[in-house]
């Protein structure tokens, strides 16, 4: 479960946390839960509530926070889930019922949570919601008609869903300051003409603040120019997770918004951590509006830093030789292989860190995710001290790392010339020559051969990857096989047969046949006379030369391509063989009660792991097989490139369909069509 890549860092976590609490994550590890879901879940399942309630994929983390925060105080708010009510809803709700405030009768499906606020605001004042408790109203209107039924004004002046929140705010205010608002109470009056005539009415001119004379400020100690009815229009988002709070306040006339404002919403919010109060302040002082502005943050968790190796060895030699000038590869100077020796230290591993706790800014703690560990690092040719972190050179010989894997086998290093004088060197291992390898000398190795000058008559059979740095030059009889690659600065007059590609600088009158491609570098590469098969296609700078030399070029489904095809499909039907053989004759076994009671659980367990055994390597087999298909077919896309010139007398044949040049041509490939060869300009 912790490795599906279907999880995310933050949900195996939650999972992680889970387990280390001793709680049943299996009510919560499945990958509909986002990370904050699981939170809640967990957080319940650790306060010992019943989580069955709310462990719903299609509850928001906030819904699932209010219905748990509902179980504290046993209170059960699932019904108004069920009538659509989410989120900030459910909070208002919560905190009506946990006030003892009947609710009830007045909530109508639909209503948004500050219209909630407004009935519940009024119900906790002991007034008459029933005079706007009434989905029509928008909670702005709401608001006004609680603010003057709290003054105990005559509401019904104003309390109409034809009037606008600012024409309702006129109205009332009016009435605050004992006027006969019946000369601008009308719905043919804006807003606008409402504050005019008020004002008039006040003896203010619209728009100046009202004066100590004015009895909605006498006795009060505000500043002269603090109007408490005025518009007090704000938002605050959260973001990120719960971590961070924004105060947005809309420019409208007449609009002013206070800290007490700010502050008293935060607290109606539960945001009671990281509050930035300069940052509040300066909002207001310098009236920071149409701006969104960071008023409260939390602590972040900190994620623990991943495990990881430190190597001793070079891992950063270039498994591809250095550009020359003209385009061609440097094959000389490349460094092939790395050299260790016995009990040295390769590598140690540095365990994964812890995290950091973090806080959101509801107060809440959130944990800080630990590094991940890595794996052990596998592979042959060393061993891991008792610490359990150091890695340890077992031999002397080659170090490699691919794919996360260490691989050390012995190599020989043979300081001299090979010749038939030296005699035949067959090694369980790799084979690194400083020298040359001359007439009559024969090399046989498990893993790879490195000659570090150059090859004439002499034959190397290698596991691995062949690699002459020089090049080989012969008159036909020398013969290289390798399981992997074969590389070289050129070959003249070589055999090769090789498993992986076959690169050079250039190849002339020799014979190859390959699974990989054939690749031929440098603005001089030339690829010129004899045979060449490649499965995976040729990719060259030119192709013959002006003297119409024949160079044929065969690619696809060539004959090494089908040879390993039809060992794949011997290999398949050897295996099936033996498994139908193996279930005969346990059948046959069992067919006998007697015999079948006598058979030991020992015996029937090998039969088990024979045939599964056998059943991976048939798996194993199908996957090689359909992975040379794949290759292939995807090679066939660009099968021959010629960036150069081709020359009359090439011939290139691709899935046994026969193209003779019958000219000189420049930078083509040459593709299938229609079951035709066909030249493409590149």
């Amino acid at each position: 479960m912790m490795e599906n890549a279907e999880y995310q860092k933050a949900q195996n976590r939650e999972i992680r946390l889970g387990k280390a609490e001793g709680l049943d994550v299996s009510v919560y590890s499945r990958p509909e839960f986002n990370w904050l879901q699981m939170e809640q879940l967990r957080m319940g399942l650790k306060d010992r509530v019943d989580v069955s309630l709310y462990a719903n994929p299609a509850y928001s983390y906030e819904t699932m926070r209010q219905v748990r925060l509902s179980l504290y105080s046993s209170m059960d708010i699932l019904p108004y889930v069920e009538r659509g009510f989410v989120d900030d809803d459910l909070e208002e709700i919560r905190l009506a019922l946990q006030g003892g405030v009947a609710l009830d009768k007045w909530l109508v499906d639909g209503m948004c949570a500050p219209q909630i606020h407004e009935i519940r605001i009024g119900l906790c004042e002991q007034i008459d919601v029933s005079a706007y408790a009434n989905p029509g109203y928008n909670w702005m209107q709401m608001q006004e008609i609680r603010l003057g039924l709290e003054k105990k004004l005559d509401v019904s002046l104003y309390a109409s869903r034809l009037y606008s929140h600012f024409q309702m705010r006129e109205i009332r205010l009016g009435l605050e300051a004992g006027l006969d608002v019946s000369s601008y109470c009308g719905l043919i009056h804006s807003a606008m003409d409402m504050r005019e005539r008020r004002c008039q009415l006040t003896g203010v001119t619209a728009g100046e603040a009202p004066g100590p004379e004015n009895k909605a400020e006498k006795g009060q100690g505000r500043n002269p120019f603090y109007d408490p009815y005025r518009k007090k229009e704000f938002t605050i988002s959260i973001e990120d997770n719960g971590n961070r709070a924004y105060a947005y306040i809309p420019w409208l006339p007449g609009n002013v918004v206070t800290e007490e404002d700010i502050f008293y919403d935060l607290e109606r919010r539960g945001i009671v951590f990281g509050i930035r109060r300069e940052a509040i302040s300066e909002m207001i002082d310098k009236r920071r509006m149409n701006e969104k502005v960071l008023i409260a943050e939390g602590i972040p968790a900190r994620r623990g830093k991943d495990g990881w190796f430190e190597f001793f060895v070079r891992l950063d030699l270039p498994r591809i030789p250095a550009p020359l000038p003209d385009g061609g590869v440097d094959y000389v100077n490349i460094e092939a292989f790395e050299m260790v020796e016995e009990n040295e230290k390769i590598a140690v591993y540095h365990p994964a860190g812890e995290g950091t706790d973090g806080t959101n800014i509801y107060g809440e703690t959130i944990h800080g995710e630990a590094g991940t560990d890595q794996k052990r690092l596998r592979g042959e040719g060393f061993v891991i001290a008792p610490d359990g972190v150091t890695y340890i050179s077992r031999l002397n010989g080659k170090f490699e790392y691919t794919a996360g894997r260490i691989i050390i086998t012995n190599m020989m290093i043979v300081r001299e010339d090979v010749t038939a004088v030296t005699g035949k060197l067959e090694v369980d291992g790799s084979v690194y020559v400083v020298g040359s390898v001359y007439s009559g000398g024969y090399i046989r190795a498990s893993g790879d051969i490195v000659i570090e000058h150059n090859v004439e008559a002499a034959r190397l059979i290698a596991g691995g990857n062949i690699m002459i740095k020089k090049g080989s030059c012969s008159r036909g009889d020398c013969f290289i096989d390798a399981g992997g690659e074969v590389s070289g600065s050129f070959f003249e007059a070589a055999n090769i047969n090789a498993g992986g590609n076959v690169r050079a600088n250039y190849i002339m009158k020799s014979n190859i046949n390959t699974l990989g491609r054939v690749i031929v570098s440098g603005s001089k590469g030339m690829l010129l006379g004899g045979r060449t098969c490649a499965a995976k296609g040729v990719d060259t700078y030119n192709l013959g030369n002006k003297n119409h030399l024949r160079t044929l070029l065969e690619t696809g489904k060539t004959g090494l391509y089908e040879e390993k095809l039809a060992a794949y499909t011997a290999a398949r039907e050897r295996i099936i063989n033996d498994i139908t053989a193996l279930k005969r004759e346990w059948e046959k076994l069992l067919s006998d009660p007697s015999a079948r009671e006598r058979i030991p659980e020992e015996l029937r367990r090998k039969v088990e792991a024979t045939v599964e055994a056998r059943n991976r390597e048939l798996a194993e087999i199908d996957a090689e097989a359909s992975k040379l298909v794949n290759m292939t077919e995807q090679a066939m896309k660009n099968p021959v490139c010629v960036r150069g010139k081709a020359y009359e007398g090439s011939i290139i044949v691709i899935n046994d369909i026969k193209y003779a040049l019958p000219g000189q041509v420049d930078r083509v490939a040459f593709r299938l069509r229609n079951k035709k060869v066909v030249m493409v300009s590149m």
